[in-house]
């Protein structure tokens, strides 16, 4: 979907004009730091030193020996207590101060590629999936109709992995003259477990890899909801001139930016898209998303196909970074551009919303249970440092969330302290702390890369939507150490979009409550530090907030629906008396919410 208004043949473009390589043959990709093109450089530098140094002074201030609480003659549930304060107290501001210097590195050493035209003559298979019954026919059409209209000098083919064999699938392929592969009915290609696992993206992948990969240099791909743009070969293929390149990625972007929750999901991965992946390409290794992206087949073939993981593009691209290019023993690199190649579609529900967080968080604990710290070749200490930061979000986000509500449990109810500092001291230094991460934040947007967003935004949407992500993230965490079992299910898209219910919202209303009435339990029992009274109103209102912004747009809608039937109901006949015009406005009908589930499964995309 590409709504009206938007310039995306300017943002296919953000990486510059393409520039003919040195024509002695040794290609190697070339990059543009964005902090040297900045004008006001040395503001820049101030604000990113300035950042993490205030958070490690607030840190320190809160932890120092000298302030912590000393009870004589206490009990010891309320020592035990007051350890466990200091303890959350330590780790939250540490993950803070992790989560400043994260960002103040990445403004440092944020990059864009300078592109270059692909070389011709070379053989390129462009795929997309497709899962009937739970993705639109219309949303295949308009990715497909896209995917031929795209520019290569030399083969191109387009092909559609279809898991269900479908006649109408077929027909339409026939129609635009796209090549239909489906591994229905194959055994060896939809097995229980492992990289030909059944109902599986990355199984659907590697079984089109075993059956037609090798007639091939490179393919190019794209989520089914998404269409990409007529150049999207012309600006991603360049890169492969430099042989140790395993893969490009590009940044996602939603064309369906008319549902708030699309609008909050899109501000959201500013961050990602527009600054952390730029900073991977300071070590060759930004993260392989799947959403849109060109793959060399030899590198992925050479580590035995698309990995195996609810989150296969990520887990791929980390067994890729750590391995080497055996023609010329140098490890593959990657590149990100910050070209918007490819529209997609978002979640339009809260539903669909926490289905996509739920995996993402899910696939991110995966990888660090499973991939990371393992493999027989070690990473560079700054691709290690790079991914580190990358993969430590979800987790650091997790925990926060539980220490900083337990924090509050422990002092509303129990009075439990773990450092005594006076009140406007702590309100200064974290003031201003704040200030200086959310102007580092803010600083950032310049280089925003969503064609969305207007110029000048704060970004306010997507800080907030992160904020109310991290009870989803928890439970993520928690079904991860659990070792809960994780099911494939294609988040459903388009028309066929899940709805929302109170139930949507369980796991942040129980956690408001859970706040709400350690509140109360403070004004009971006299526990009145102004900082964890206002912790508490503030995780109070992020658990609310989802609820509360889908109650509000429900009652916004139903006044527009009111307001656009009004005319018609002034034409019709007056009723006879006693008969009422009036319409009841029904919630949709649907499924049971397939977000989350009672028994602890995750729902997730195929």
């Amino acid at each position: 979907m590409q709504p009206r208004g938007y310039d995306y043949e300017k943002f296919s473009r953000l990486a510059g004009p393409l520039t003919e390589p040195a024509p002695d043959g040794t290609y190697r990709v070339q990059y543009r730091s964005l902090l040297s093109q900045e004008p006001h450089r040395i503001r820049a530098i101030a604000l990113m030193a300035l950042a993490p140094v205030l958070s490690l002074v607030l840190l320190l201030y809160l932890v120092w020996p000298s302030h912590w609480t000393e009870r004589h003659g206490a009990p010891f549930w309320l020592i035990a207590a007051d350890a466990v304060m200091l303890l959350s107290i330590f780790l939250i501001e540490a993950f803070r101060l992790i989560n400043v210097v994260s960002i103040a590195h990445a403004t440092m050493v944020a990059r864009d590629p300078i592109p270059v035209p692909p070389a011709k003559g070379t053989k390129v298979a462009f795929l997309t999936t497709y899962v009937p019954g739970k993705e639109p026919i219309a949303m295949v059409r308009a990715t497909l109709t896209g995917a031929v209209n795209m520019h290569h000098p030399g083969t191109l083919h387009v092909w559609l992995l279809d898991e269900g064999n479908d006649p109408e699938a077929r027909a339409l392929c026939e129609e635009l003259g796209v090549r239909h592969f489906s591994r229905k009915g194959v055994e060896k290609w939809n097995q229980p477990e492992g990289r030909n696992k059944a109902k599986t993206k990355h199984g659907n992948y590697n079984a089109w890899l075993e059956a037609h990969g090798d007639a091939y240099d490179f393919f190019a791909s794209v989520d089914t909801d998404h269409v990409p743009q007529p150049n999207f070969l012309e600006r991603m293929l360049g890169y492969f001139r430099d042989e140790d390149i395993a893969f490009v990625v590009g940044p996602q972007v939603y064309g369906n930016y008319d549902a708030t929750v699309t609008k909050f999901a899109e501000s959201q991965q500013f961050l990602f898209h527009a600054l952390i992946q730029r900073a991977g390409n300071r070590y060759g290794a930004p993260m392989f998303v799947g959403t849109n992206n060109a793959v060399r087949i030899s590198a992925v073939k050479g580590i035995g196909g698309l990995y195996d993981s609810i989150t296969e593009d990520m887990a791929t691209g980390f067994e890729l970074h750590r391995t080497r290019n055996p023609e010329t023993g140098q490890r593959w690199r990657s590149v990100y551009t910050p070209d918007v190649l490819a529209v997609g579609e978002g979640p339009e529900s809260w539903t669909d919303f926490f289905t996509q967080q739920m995996r993402w968080s899910r696939g991110t604990y995966e990888t660090l249970i499973n991939q990371y710290g393992r493999g027989e070749e070690r990473f560079p200490v700054g691709r290690l440092a790079s991914y580190s930061l990358m993969l430590a979000y979800y987790p650091m986000t997790a925990v926060n969330w539980l220490l900083g509500a337990l924090s509050c449990v422990l002092f509303l109810w129990l009075g439990a302290s773990g450092t005594q500092v006076p009140s406007e001291v702590w309100l200064m230094l974290y003031a201003d702390a704040a200030a200086l991460q959310i102007g580092l934040y803010m600083w950032n947007r310049r280089h925003n890369v969503s064609p969305h967003e207007p110029e000048g935004s704060g970004g306010v949407a997507g800080m907030a939507m992160s904020a109310m992500s991290a009870p989803i993230y928890f439970k993520s965490f928690v079904d991860a150490v659990l070792r809960r079992p994780s099911k494939f299910v294609v988040t459903p898209k388009g028309a066929t979009a899940s709805p929302d219910r109170l139930a949507t919202f369980r796991i942040h209303l129980s956690w408001a409550a859970l706040l709400a009435v350690s509140f109360l339990a403070s004004i009971v029992f006299n526990n009145t530090h102004v900082a964890m009274r206002t912790w508490t109103v503030l995780g109070t209102g992020i658990a609310i907030a989802p609820a509360a912004i889908w109650g509000w747009c429900l009652l916004r809608d139903r006044r527009a629906t009111r307001a656009a039937e009004a005319p018609e109901l002034a034409d019709v006949q007056r009723p006879r008396r006693g008969v009422s015009l009036a319409k009841e406005i029904k919630e949709p009908a649907g499924e049971p919410d397939p977000a989350l589930t009672t028994s602890g499964e995750l729902i997730a995309d195929a």
